[in-house]
């Protein structure tokens, strides 16, 4: 028969609790261990990241842009009327010289005027012709009042002379010769008068004649403006070099001041460049450049700089100073590189992806063995793919310069 043991059930239950409270135990202290651990360390391919080390020496800072070549003698050529076209007789790309004839232009209108202008300063020669004549005339007039003046003057002093001294003697009354020198003081006083006369007339003359002069010399210029405009009417390119551009198109009407065609000389030719407005700011005039012609390096320098800022870019036009490279023509895409400063002796590596001038950062760091760790950085100035280092790194150390926000809530990778 069958015993009753029940301290067998008693033990076996005790045994169970101890074992499901060592289990316990044992999975709290695993989960502080792995708490304490930390997140794990991200693994990365060394082939996905650029890793560059730091080194000490000279930095050529530079920046660098895209641009075009331009002509640096451009001419546009303007109507000098409203006018219609009539015929277009080079086609753009054609070489030019200063008298050749781009366009045929018609205005009936400004012949009329030609011909009114023509008529007007004909007329207003004779008129001044017959002016002269008539104040000539006038002049002449006063001049022989003048000397009838004179000689009545003289004819009374000599009678008041012959007078004087038969009155001495008492042939003649006093009286008689007393009124002969009145006489004589009035055609004295009447001398004066005319030569006064004659000499505000001839002012008048020149004030007159100066008035007509003036009067000619702007129908005269009306006359120039009016064949100018007329002779307009033939477009011609100004100067040597080669047709651009054509703006308008046969049977067109074109308003006084549109662009019509423009003329560059191709030969010389500069760079105009867009440069970040970040990078600008260190750029001056007559700095050194180099221009990328896809077909070899130009030399150059900065010739101006735009003052206003476009589209988050700022202008530079740089003159070309070394030999331009066969093939190179206005509208060429082209790179160019502005040297800025040289900087001796400082500590530099390549510039990280999101590394700015002047800037504190936080850059991975590789050791030895391929561990990666977040440490501080002072960025100094930049170039196009250097920059300086001014706290944080030392010779030889190597940086992670890809971009690493993937890695944002890590302070160290390893990479494989």
């Amino acid at each position: 028969m069958d015993i009753a043991r029940p301290e067998l059930k008693q033990q076996k239950r005790r045994r169970h609790l101890l074992i499901g409270a060592a289990l316990g135990l044992l999975v709290i202290a695993a989960g502080a261990g792995i708490a304490s651990l930390g997140p794990a360390m991200p693994a990365v391919e060394r082939t996905s990241m650029l890793v560059d080390t730091v080194k000490r020496g000279e930095l050529l800072r530079e920046v660098r842009g895209p641009g075009t070549l331009v002509p640096k003698e451009i001419r546009w050529i303007a109507a000098e009327t409203s006018a219609r076209v009539e015929r277009v007789l080079v086609k753009p790309g054609t070489s030019v010289e200063a008298d050749t004839v781009i366009l045929e232009l018609s205005n009936p209108e400004v012949d009329d005027q030609l011909l009114s202008a023509r008529a007007a300063l004909t007329a207003a020669h004779s008129d001044l012709a017959a002016k002269r004549t008539d104040l000539k005339s006038r002049s002449l007039d006063q001049q022989s009042s003048l000397a009838q003046a004179r000689t009545d003057y003289e004819t009374a002093r000599m009678q008041a002379e012959s007078e004087r001294v038969v009155a001495e003697k008492g042939i003649i009354p006093a009286v008689q010769y007393q009124k002969s020198l009145v006489v004589l003081e009035q055609l004295k006083f009447r001398v004066g008068i005319e030569e006064q006369r004659v000499a505000e007339f001839a002012r008048n003359i020149s004030a007159q004649l100066a008035a007509e002069q003036a009067r000619l010399d702007q129908l005269a210029n009306t006359r120039e403006l009016r064949q100018r405009q007329a002779e307009a009417m033939k477009v011609r390119a100004g100067i040597a070099g080669v047709l651009q551009r054509v703006a308008v198109e046969e049977g067109q009407q074109v308003a006084a001041g549109s662009n019509l065609a423009r003329v560059a000389r191709p030969g010389q030719l500069m760079a105009e460049l867009r440069i970040a407005e970040t990078q600008a700011k260190d750029i001056v005039v007559d700095q050194p450049a180099r221009i990328d012609t896809r077909n070899g390096i130009v030399a150059g320098k900065v010739l101006r700089i735009d003052p206003v800022v476009q589209n988050g870019t700022v202008q530079v036009d740089v003159e070309l100073t070394g030999e331009v490279p066969i093939g190179a023509r206005p509208d060429l895409s082209v790179d160019g590189t502005i040297e800025i400063e040289r900087l001796a002796d400082v500590l530099y590596v390549g510039r990280p992806a999101f590394g700015q001038p002047d800037s504190d950062v936080r850059l991975f760091r590789v050791d030895a063995d391929g561990v990666a760790a977040r440490v501080p950085v002072r960025l100094g100035r930049s170039s196009v793919n250097l920059i300086e280092i001014r706290q944080g790194l030392d010779i030889g150390d190597r940086v992670v310069l890809s971009d690493t926000s993937a890695y944002d809530q890590n302070d160290r990778i390893r990479l494989r």
